[in-house]
């Protein structure tokens, strides 16, 4: 390990220096145990998710932590940009080495991967000074100092255009959705019609899809959706999903639609003519999608759809749902036995509804009640020989058997979305908890006078830049059609630590921030589900990242 001094205040320059050697030499420790878990789960040569999942918790902590390691890594470009980002790079670097500490004492015991080295790393002196010196509550007070000083929680890192995006539709969020939010939220009502049409009116439904089609994009901009997503988000969560099911199901049809459906449908999804849901989920079948077993049968003219699906969000309101079935009879194929078909259905307000076709075949949905995440509904959806006619298989023929491929592009830029909602919602419970901490005065002074106070702002504010900054890069990479498992890590990172920080800006308020009148409440409630939907944490986790994670340790 290199020989580092330390020496100096521990917002300079020489002290990022040593954060940077610090965590390479933390990711070098990581990427060791990594490769022993890899040998681990190694089978004819490639990696077998059956033998990792012998080290399924190992796995998982591993996958976090190297998550935040990878944040911690983006931090360090981001210390270039000021002094305030850099003291914040520094405060999370730190935060970040003792994490990896943390972990490392347990995975490597558990998988004999105990090495001197990892004995020297996880013992070393000037290590342990680091992590005290910048993840303490001192080290949080200068973070506050400057955060005060420059009124800003440090810099978005983004161009002009994007910079524009952001300030117009946090603009909007702030004077047409956060008045409403409250009043959604706790009478569990449908977002407001006039809602609905000013998103229309802003593109935000053409985001995702190209100009020729009708949408907004000259060329892929994956981070202008995140950057509209978080500034809706920031707002009220449901209003940043609006733009979520559109970019799935446009997703899905630029993968593997025909020209003549990429013509017909990608214009009313750009124009929020057709507002569409995604119908993948089933009562049995969650994350396990090759599981599906609703099926669709052909029939003359098309297909006839039978089953139940669930969690099914804003099916009622939704002109279009987005079905993936099983449409080969032979269960061994599994997730090859599955296609993807545009189901079209008239638009319900409320929390239930029900159709019959003109064939006869029946479609009825109820909304699953929940503690959060309200205003569009999420719904339990039942088919009953629901006539879907054969040019709404997506990919017509050539798309048989190929819908789960489909709807994994779409689940790709739908994960880096929920990292958007995520970094919303984070934001808005920040400055909340920010704010009441410093109007609240406990024993004669400010709540935020106090060191405890300062070290929970302080990381509630620089986790959400380290998690804003991952899921711009992420972005950029999925831009250059690359990037699948880091959209996956981000959300992976970024909702675990919604979690956190709506749950710290809620301890901030005390009682007062269990109490529905303050909005801090619906932010707790609306993060808990984040980790859940688009891939739950685990599955994401042990089915996504690691596994490509561990292919490339192997090599």
């Amino acid at each position: 390990m290199s020989a580092i001094v330390l020496s100096g205040e521990s917002n300079g320059t020489a002290w990022l220096a040593a954060g940077k050697t610090l965590l390479d030499q933390a990711g070098e420790q990581v990427r060791a145990v990594l490769k022993k878990l890899a040998e681990l789960s190694t089978k004819d040569g490639s990696i077998d998710t059956d033998l990792m999942d012998n080290y399924q918790v190992e796995a998982y902590r591993l996958g976090m932590v190297y998550s935040q390691w990878q944040a911690a890594e983006v931090m360090v470009e981001y210390a270039e940009l000021g002094e305030l980002e850099r003291t914040m790079a520094i405060g999370y670097i730190g935060t970040t080495i003792q994490a990896i500490r943390e972990q490392l004492s347990y995975c490597a015991l558990r998988l004999d991967s105990f090495t001197a080295e990892c004995q020297q790393f996880l013992t070393d002196k000037i290590t342990s000074q680091f992590i005290a010196e910048t993840a303490g509550s001192e080290y949080a007070g200068k973070v506050l100092e400057l955060i005060d000083r420059f009124q800003s929680d440090g810099s978005w890192n983004l161009g002009e255009d994007h910079t524009l995006m952001l300030e117009t539709f946090r603009d909007f969020a702030e004077k047409e959705v956060k008045p409403l939010a409250e009043e959604i939220h706790r009478k569990d009502l449908l977002i407001p019609e006039k809602i609905i049409k000013m998103v229309k009116e802003l593109d935000c439904f053409g985001l995702s899809i190209p100009a020729e089609y009708g949408g907004f994009q000259d060329e892929e901009d994956n981070l202008g959706i995140v950057v509209v997503t978080e500034a809706l988000s920031r707002g009220a969560v449901i209003v940043g999903s609006l733009i979520t099911r559109p970019e799935i199901l446009s997703k899905a049809l630029l993968k593997g639609g025909t020209e003549a459906q990429k013509k017909k449908w990608l214009p009313k999804l750009a124009s929020g003519e057709k507002l569409c849901a995604v119908a993948v989920t089933e009562p049995n079948v969650g994350s396990d999608v090759a599981g599906v077993s609703v099926t669709a049968r052909q029939t003359q003219g098309g297909w006839l759809i039978n089953g139940v699906k669930t969690w099914c969000t804003f099916a009622g309101k939704a002109d279009l749902l987005m079905v993936l079935a099983r449409s080969e009879e032979d269960p061994k194929l599994k997730h090859k036995g599955l296609s993807l078909f545009i189901a079209e259905k008239p638009s319900f307000n409320g929390h239930d509804f029900e159709y019959t076709q003109p064939q006869g075949g029946h479609i009825s949905g109820r909304a699953i009640a929940t503690i959060g995440y309200r205003g569009m509904h999420s719904y339990e959806v039942n088919f009953e020989n629901y006539f879907v006619p054969e040019d709404q298989q997506i990919g017509g023929q050539e798309g048989r058997g190929k819908g789960f491929y489909m709807q994994m592009a779409g689940f790709s830029g739908g994960r880096l979305q929920t990292a958007a909602r995520a970094l919303g919602v984070m934001q808005a419970a920040y400055e909340a908890g920010k704010q009441y901490a410093k109007d609240r005065k406990v024993f004669g002074k400010s709540l935020i006078d106090y060191r405890i106070s300062q070290a929970k702002v302080a990381q509630m504010a620089m986790s959400i830049q380290a998690c804003r900054q991952l899921t711009y890069k992420a972005a950029r990479l999925m831009n250059e059609k690359k990037g699948q498992m880091e959209a996956s890590m981000v959300k992976l990172l970024s909702c675990r630590q919604a979690e956190y920080v709506t749950r710290e800006a809620l301890q901030l308020h005390g009682g007062m921030g269990y109490a529905e009148e303050y909005a801090v409440s619906r932010y707790f409630q609306d993060a808990r589900v984040l980790s859940i939907f688009e891939g739950a944490e685990e599955i994401l986790a042990l089915r996504v990242v690691m596994p490509a994670l561990l292919r490339e340790i192997a090599g």
